[in-house]
């Protein structure tokens, strides 16, 4: 009698564990099937790439330079680099003396190269022996940038330099002196071109705009110089001949790209 009150002990334990874990797995599916359900509703959300379209667009902007910008070189040899350095820096520090006289300003100068290496000549071979190298003079050069705010300046200070020892004058270019803000103006003006471009398009497909998607700039905004004269030549109070050197215009480009979601 005990030994089947026993069994019907277990029996029912059994029963209810069994019940328990029914239920939790009844529970389990029910939410793994809300779950899926839901998910439906998500079906098709990712923006795919027939859902979208993509338009350019290009800004320019026509800016007057207001800096003109050159480079010069002074070279001096000797046998001792001490010497060959002094000869430099004499012929540096007038020229930057006679710059800062003709208005530009000390901030505006930079050394952006300099240079010591020595010099060899070479010896013709002799019946007596072959030919050698021989040291001539160490030589001693740097070069020099140079940016002039007033553009109208730029012929007769370089005129004038060579006479003051300078060699090498050369990388004429004018500029804009807030180019960054420039280049701004032409983006904006790329991505309206480009926004306008986008509802047109949207209206001849039928279709309305939604969020953008993605945004790419080109990385334009490099000045296109035009000019309008040639390089002419006055006579100065002096009799020399200044070179007088068109500024014209240069003009900012900037190339955008904007993918938007249609609906």
């Amino acid at each position: 009698m005990e030994q089947e009150n026993n069994a019907t002990f277990y029996y029912k334990k059994l029963l209810k564990l069994g019940a328990v874990a029914f239920a939790l797995l009844s529970l389990f599916l029910f939410s793994k099937t809300i779950s899926e359900i839901k998910g439906w509703g998500f079906i098709g959300k990712n923006i795919a790439p027939q859902t979208t379209i993509t338009v350019s667009g290009k800004g320019e902007v026509v800016v007057k330079p207001d800096i003109a910008t050159f480079s010069f070189g002074i070279q001096e040899e000797s046998l001792v680099v001490g010497e060959a350095q002094e000869k430099v820096a004499n012929s540096e520090n007038e020229i930057l003396a006679f710059l800062e006289k003709n208005g530009v300003a000390k901030d505006d100068v930079k050394v952006s190269d300099y240079n010591i290496y020595p010099r060899y000549d070479y010896t013709r071979a002799t019946a007596y022996g072959g030919g050698k190298q021989v040291l001539a003079a160490y030589v001693v050069s740097e070069s020099v940038e140079v940016k002039v705010r007033k553009i109208g300046d730029a012929g007769k200070l370089i005129g004038s330099l060579g006479e003051l020892g300078a060699t090498n004058l050369s990388g004429l270019t004018f500029s804009v002196d807030k180019q960054d803000d420039v280049v701004k103006q032409a983006r904006e003006k790329a991505i309206a071109d480009a926004k306008a471009n986008a509802q047109k398009l949207a209206k001849e497909l039928g279709v309305s705009l939604a969020r953008i998607v993605s945004f790419s700039d080109n990385g334009d905004g490099y000045p296109i110089p035009i000019y309008y004269a040639k390089a002419e030549m006055s006579v100065a109070s002096s009799d020399r001949a200044t070179p007088e050197f068109p500024s014209g215009t240069n003009k900012i480009t900037s190339n955008v790209s904007i993918t938007y979601e249609i609906r």
